[in-house]
């Protein structure tokens, strides 16, 4: 436990990619092949179910500390982090001399059967585990129990490391990694020593051994510049790029298996694709999107996010949001990997494992296997006039693939070129009505941000500063809207897109214009206008305002917009798509 808390303890106060990288490789070098299997899974990805509500955890550390609760509260606004603050707060250890045991000791003896014990039982067990750790350790312990378990590093960081550590290429341990941090996955000593086995593979891809693996997926850049710098449109494969979940489907040892870009197996979550997949021959892996399909068009994510995280999906739902798998790349086929094969040819064996059988992979009289379009046109100056038509057709833009590109490992170039075109985000101006401390290096900083918009536009300026003092005084919404006064809206938050600089100077101003507090969060005079960016947007009965942005991001703050000019709520309803529109 020890040794790996000295490892998160550097990890997370680095910086520099290549003083991570040998920190990893010193870890995996020492430590046990067991509790490198746990760091493994960990600095992977790996989160498992809590064992203890961070609510528990809170009143134990007040009970121990003896702290007020006033004061701890003050104490966690400060730090900004709940494990930290515990930490912090809890008095001396006083048998940290005998702990000596290693991760996967604490995970399995300790911290895993924390979740089967009764609370009274539970709330001493985590009290004797405090008494054995010292003060990093403890911090350690709380993110393991409390599933808040997060470093500084990267995938691609461990894979490297291990790499280094094992002799093999890097894309050999990626491809061995694939699954090892899902939540069903317990991690073991002979697992991480089958990371490291020799590669004797003839593809130069040797498997981690377990079936229904998938492979790992490639990424694609963002397109910053014209097309036209891309050279001949007839070099690249062009295909619509669509809002849904990225997805591998396996078909293994007689099973059918889904696994989503973030290496979770989501197969319970849409058993019709088992069913409409069972015909596949042995050793298929297709790379695809899961989308939700009506009549002859992709629905919206939001229908998407009711089919997610669910153990039992029930006909009604199913019957409601029907998936299908639209089919970008083929990379296995008969057992054998296809990804060091051109695009050109991937392509090839996709159409006709898509005619082979696109036929038989129906379910309730539905098509559940579909072919990605691919895009003609004769000119990018064409292109550009047919990605206009992108949210007409429920898409996002266009992916562009080189007809030579291999299928890579992650983000990279090296194998080839992948980009998305995406169509410009979504804008509106919009007013800062509540802020939140961030985490980590901002937890002194509030960079945690509502939004709101009007609900009816303002008659004036001075309508709009009215409301404004209005706020500022403590005056209740009922009481402004009695007196005839618009209302500001709240409907989305970020806490992305502005600069180091930029956070401090709306730091400044929060904490000159907070006008009340309710825990964590501060309500704040609005003041500030922000230009903010979305990906999409959809009705939403979850929300108050009707409606629910995808991936909000600020753009900019707008000091030359004053705050009756903020946008209003029928600005937002105007960009919802024809079939949300009332």
């Amino acid at each position: 436990m020890r040794q790996f808390a000295e490892l998160f303890a550097e990890l997370d106060g680095s910086t520099s990619t290549l003083h991570k990288v040998q920190a990893l490789r010193a870890y995996f070098e020492n430590a046990s092949a067991e509790d490198a299997a746990w760091a493994v899974y960990f600095l992977s990805g790996g989160k498992p179910k809590r064992t203890v509500p961070t609510r528990t955890l809170r009143e134990v550390a007040l009970q121990v500390s003896g702290l007020p609760d006033w004061l701890f509260e003050e104490s966690y606004q400060a730090v900004g982090d709940l494990a930290e603050t515990i930490a912090h707060v809890l008095p001396m250890a006083s048998n940290t001399t005998n702990n000596t045991h290693g991760l996967a000791w604490w995970m399995q003896q300790r911290i895993l059967p924390l979740r089967s014990l009764p609370d009274e039982e539970r709330i001493q067990a985590v009290q004797i585990c405090w008494n054995e750790l010292n003060a990093a350790e403890r911090f350690l312990f709380v993110k393991l129990v409390g599933g808040g378990f997060r470093v500084g590093v990267s995938k691609l960081l461990v894979t490297r490391a291990l790499a280094q550590v094992s002799g093999l290429d890097a894309k050999v341990i990626a491809t061995r990694m694939m699954g090892y941090a899902d939540g069903s996955n317990q991690p073991s000593a002979e697992q991480f020593n089958a990371l490291l086995a020799a590669d004797s593979a003839s593809d130069g891809g040797a498997e981690s051994g377990r079936t229904g693996q998938p492979l790992p997926f490639f990424l694609a850049n963002p397109l910053q510049e014209e097309p036209e710098v891309l050279g001949h449109l007839s070099d690249w494969l062009v295909e619509w790029k669509f809002d849904g979940i990225r997805a591998q489907v396996v078909k293994d040892c007689g099973q059918v298996w889904v696994w989503s870009r973030g290496e979770e197996l989501v197969s319970e979550q849409f058993p019709e694709l088992q069913t409409a997949f069972a015909h596949w021959p042995e050793g298929s892996i297709l790379d695809g999107e899961i989308l939700v399909w009506q009549g002859d068009s992709p629905a919206g994510f939001n229908a998407l996010q009711g089919r997610l995280n669910r153990k039992v999906v029930g006909k009604k739902l199913m019957a409601d949001s029907p998936v299908v798998f639209l089919a970008y790349d083929l990379l296995r086929l008969g057992g054998n990997n296809t990804v060091n094969s051109p695009q050109r040819e991937r392509r090839a064996m996709l159409e006709a494992f898509y005619v082979a059988n696109a036929g038989q992979s129906e379910v309730n009289g539905m098509p559940r296997f579909l072919l990605s379009e691919r895009v003609m046109a004769g000119s990018w100056n064409e292109l550009k006039i047919l990605r206009e038509e992108s949210r007409a057709r429920g898409v996002e833009g266009f992916m562009l693939k080189h007809l030579d590109s291999r299928y890579g490992v992650g983000r990279t170039k090296a194998d080839g070129l992948w980009w998305k075109w995406k169509v410009d985000p979504m804008t509106v101006d919009c007013v800062l009505v509540y802020a939140q401390r961030g985490h980590g290096r901002r937890a002194s900083l509030y960079t945690d941000y509502t939004f709101a918009v009007w609900e009816t536009p303002p008659a004036s300026a001075a309508q709009a500063q009215e409301v404004a003092q209005a706020i500022a005084n403590g005056e209740k919404v009922e009481q402004t809207v009695a007196r005839g006064l618009p209302r500001l809206v709240p409907f989305a938050k970020a806490y992305s897109g502005l600069t180091d600089e930029e956070f401090k100077e709306v730091d400044r101003v929060i904490r000159k214009h907070t006008v009340d507090k309710f825990g964590p969060v501060r309500t704040v005079k609005p003041v500030l206008v922000f230009e903010l960016g979305f990906e999409a947007i959809s009705r939403s009965n979850r929300h108050k305002c009707g409606v629910a942005v995808r991936f909000p991001r600020m753009l900019r703050i707008r000091h030359d917009k004053p705050l009756h000019e903020a946008d209003h709520l029928a600005a937002l309803e105007a960009l919802l798509p024809p079939e949300n529109a009332v």
